[in-house]
């Protein structure tokens, strides 16, 4: 059965998240979630109950690191930042992922010619 629209899958948040912040450099936590929704072309909408323990449990693992400063609209925000140790994680999350894709692409393609 398909996730229901808008369910990230089981263990991609971190690949997600890692992703995004390093595409675009340091990053409040609403501008994560909102570039997630903008890529994914409103089909992913990540609430601040799924988001924001995801971006500790980043934090903690030391993937990311987080400072205070002002957002866009002169607010206070924490901005999160891959670290060094987060670049190495998201490029074996990748590999990863690419190996996963790879697999179900052979199999679902199997699939039809049975």
């Amino acid at each position: 059965m398909a996730p229901p629209r808008g369910e990230v899958l089981q263990g991609t948040l971190d690949l997600i998240v890692l992703k995004t912040i390093e595409a675009l450099g340091p990053l409040h936590g609403y501008g994560i979630a909102q570039r997630i929704q903008q890529v994914s072309e409103d089909l992913l909408h990540l609430n601040q109950g799924t988001l924001y323990p995801a971006l500790l449990r980043l934090e903690q693992r030391g993937w990311i690191s987080s400072k205070w400063g002002s957002s866009e609209n002169n607010r206070k925000a924490k901005y999160y930042a891959l670290t060094r140790t987060g670049r190495k994680q998201l490029l074996a999350e990748t590999e990863s992922w690419e190996r996963m894709t790879a697999l179900m692409t052979r199999l679902l393609g199997g699939a039809e010619g049975a």
